[in-house]
């Protein structure tokens, strides 16, 4: 699919859900992807994009921004600390806010520079051992706590369980967002995108479908 189609499809979703058209933002996930077909994306009018590592990230947008102007850089990868202060300055949103240690730094940062990205919590709603988030019993507790350090957490993130169906997973982190009074939620890619509109994403992620299979390093 091309990054028209999947606009196009982003937009019959909407309507089928009877939701406003606009409503469900695209990130292009351009992890790993060569510069050249990042350029492409640009060229085409396309701005906000997703990254997995703030080090691949800032080797890779400070010279885009210098070239393009509306650029929204959102961290959609794992966070630590220790690099907490170049995300910061880097990306326009962190999705993947997943524990106090963090969400400490962060607020500690905010202070330091007076901004801080928007955030959302990445919640493990399958409660996978190998997988970041927070539970889905502690949601609600860290979304609490979060707040208490005047972090401005704008939403949820989740990554089902590849082997589960993904619309329970979407259904549940709707429900933890709607009660907490939280907008945004950061949810489906490539092969659950449509399900994840009817279910409220304000957002979804999508890779390969627009760069093409990914060229590691």
């Amino acid at each position: 699919m091309s990054l028209s189609e999947i606009s196009q499809a982003i937009t019959r979703a909407e309507a089928a859900a009877g939701r406003a058209r606009g409503s469900v933002r695209l990130i292009a996930v351009s992890k790993v992807q060569p510069l050249d077909r990042v350029e492409a994306v640009l060229e085409e009018g396309h701005r906000l994009f997703g990254e997995n590592r703030v080090q691949e990230a800032a080797g890779k947008w400070p010279a885009f921004r210098d070239r393009f102007e509306g650029i929204d850089l959102h961290l959609i990868g794992p966070l630590q600390s220790n690099k907490a202060r170049q995300a910061m300055e880097l990306f326009d949103a962190i999705h993947t806010l997943d524990r106090l240690k963090l969400a400490r730094t962060l607020a500690r940062l905010a202070q330091d520079l007076g901004r801080c990205p928007d955030l959302m919590i990445q919640v493990n709603t399958g409660a996978e051992p190998q997988k970041a988030g927070v539970l889905p019993g502690d949601a609600d507790a860290f979304i609490a706590e979060a707040r208490a350090l005047d972090l401005p957490v704008k939403g949820l993130m989740c990554i089902p369980p590849v082997e589960e169906e993904p619309a329970l997973h979407f259904a549940l982190l709707a429900k933890i967002a709607a009660r907490n009074g939280l907008p945004e939620l950061s949810m489906g890619m490539s092969a659950d995108f449509e399900t994840a509109i009817a279910l409220g994403a304000t957002y979804v992620r999508v890779g390969s479908a627009i760069f093409g299979d990914r060229v590691p390093g």
